[in-house]
């Protein structure tokens, strides 16, 4: 198993709306990329995190880096795989493995 890898991620914030909506949000736009719409394109349009703006890129990391949720979900993906939705202290997370 690689000890660096690059994810991308959409991040449905608890922060601004209730847990269930935000659960029913992020499953809905699992749905659409599931559908075929493009991860990144939906990052821009619906991602609470900053890098929404760059369709979602969270660039190379490594193990410790990241929240342990998240970072077990990344690290357990094949390159190109969907997670399903996980959550975190943030909220739900939609993530992308790329590399």
């Amino acid at each position: 198993m690689s000890d660096e890898i690059r994810a991308s991620h959409i991040l449905v914030s608890t922060d601004t709306r209730s847990k269930d909506d935000a659960k029913a949000e992020t499953e809905a736009l699992r749905q659409k990329i599931n559908d075929g719409a493009d991860f990144a394109e939906i990052a821009r349009a619906s991602s609470d995190c900053p890098s929404g703006a760059g369709g979602g890129d969270l660039g190379h990391f490594g193990r410790g880096v990241m929240v342990p949720e998240f970072e077990e979900a990344a690290f357990g993906l094949e390159v190109d795989g969907l997670s399903g939705l996980v959550e975190t202290d943030f909220g739900y997370h939609l993530i992308l493995r790329t590399e």
